[in-house]
């Protein structure tokens, strides 16, 4: 059977809530579409057509890095490997757009390519990347989307390396999301590239060194990601900042101008700083609440977190937090210590439930022969006598 019990209007040293933020709180944004998620609690605030594939215009490119920081990683390259320049990537200078200017005659070393793609959003060090990984553009495209459906981005699908305008070249703003968060917590190393404001190569664009992200010199904590601009997609933004132990990741797109795109990433950063409160509710191994247990030396045992637990709620409701246990009992001695066994259901106003598992506080070992024959004898009694129901045979 399952127990249930109410714990009403717990405050919240009680209890961790790990939420997605619900429309009638939600910030309203000119975004097309738009993700907002607190890594530190690891609490989606804002969800508008996250999962809808869009056009991401230069954003992809955090694709590309990825692949590349990878093959950093995994010692298939080098800091300073370097890479052939083609026709095909000096073309994409002629076409117009972000650029490093590379020529056919350069060698840039992976290092130069990382940062001209974050700082210069180069489209033409993307193709270089591509053609020196995979040998040509469109079959690293096909590996980008590979590795985007094995790391969970179910709404990413690769027709090129750099955003240029494809079609079938999308990606959801939750994908940009989870692929921020990859790039910051994986590759920390390489991650404080994202911060820079300038570079150039050889010193040939001394007016298109400055990075595009107009967060990183307003002193809130940004540093990170990527901006992206195309027709298609409009102004977007993936952008993320830390202030003091809380890190924000968000994506953005389809805002009408640059301009719109640099107030509306300020807001957002503003927004999701100021207007929720971070609780710790529970320490690792602090009992929340008691499970009975069936044919054990104890009747009962404590529910306890593994883990401290944190709870993000909008500042206005705080207080007004209640939560219920749930499990399937009673639980069978004998029981190990720290075993998974219960549920702690979480209710923040206007915010969808979340459960949070529940572990055993001690372990409990199997009654002896008299507890267990008593024990039984209560059963029958309650079941043949009292017209209970009895608890599953052990």
């Amino acid at each position: 059977m399952f127990l249930r019990r109410i714990l009403p209007h717990l405050k919240t040293a009680l209890v961790l809530a790990v939420v997605s933020f619900s429309p009638a709180h939600a910030f309203e944004t000119q975004a097309r579409a738009a993700w907002v998620y607190d890594v530190t609690t690891h609490t989606v605030l804002m969800d508008k057509n996250a999962d809808e594939p869009l056009p991401p215009a230069s954003m992809s490119k955090l694709m590309t890095i990825n692949m590349l920081f990878e093959a950093l990683r995994d010692g298939r390259v080098r800091m300073d490997t370097a890479f052939a320049v083609s026709d095909r990537a000096v073309e994409m200078t002629r076409r117009g757009g972000s650029t490093m200017f590379l020529q056919h005659t350069d060698r840039p070393t992976v290092e130069d390519l990382i940062h001209g793609m974050i700082v210069n959003s180069g489209n033409d060090a993307c193709i270089v990347v591509a053609e020196g990984l995979a040998g040509t553009e469109d079959a690293f495209s096909a590996q980008m989307t590979e590795r985007a459906r094995a790391l969970g981005m179910t709404g990413s699908s690769f027709k090129n390396a750099s955003g240029w305008p494809a079609d079938g070249h999308r990606m959801s703003m939750r994908d940009l999301g989870i692929l921020a968060q990859r790039l910051i917590g994986e590759f920390p190393e390489y991650y404080p590239i994202f911060a820079e404001t300038e570079y150039d190569y050889k010193n040939r664009s001394p007016d298109n060194r400055w990075n595009r992200n107009p967060l990183l010199k307003l002193n809130i904590g940004a540093d990170g990601l990527k901006t992206g601009h195309t027709q298609e997609a409009g102004y977007g933004l993936v952008g993320s900042a830390k202030q003091g132990n809380r890190r924000v990741i968000f994506a953005i797109t389809g805002l009408p101008t640059e301009k719109a795109r640099a107030e509306e990433a300020e807001r957002i950063v503003a927004w999701a700083f100021r207007q929720f409160a971070e609780k710790t509710v529970a320490g690792k191994g602090v009992r929340v609440a008691e499970a009975e247990v069936f044919m054990g030396a104890a009747d009962s045992v404590g529910l306890v977190p593994a883990e401290d637990l944190k709870l993000l709620v909008p500042a206005l409701v705080q207080e007004n937090v209640r939560a219920e246990v749930t499990y399937k009992g009673p639980l069978h001695a004998p029981l190990a210590a720290g075993e998974q066994v219960a549920e702690m259901v979480i209710f923040v106003p206007g915010l969808p439930e979340r459960r949070v598992p529940l572990v055993t506080e001690t372990e409990v070992a199997r009654a002896g022969f008299a507890r267990r024959l008593t024990t039984a004898a209560g059963v029958l009694w309650k079941t043949y006598v009292m017209g209970g129901t009895a608890a599953p045979a052990s």
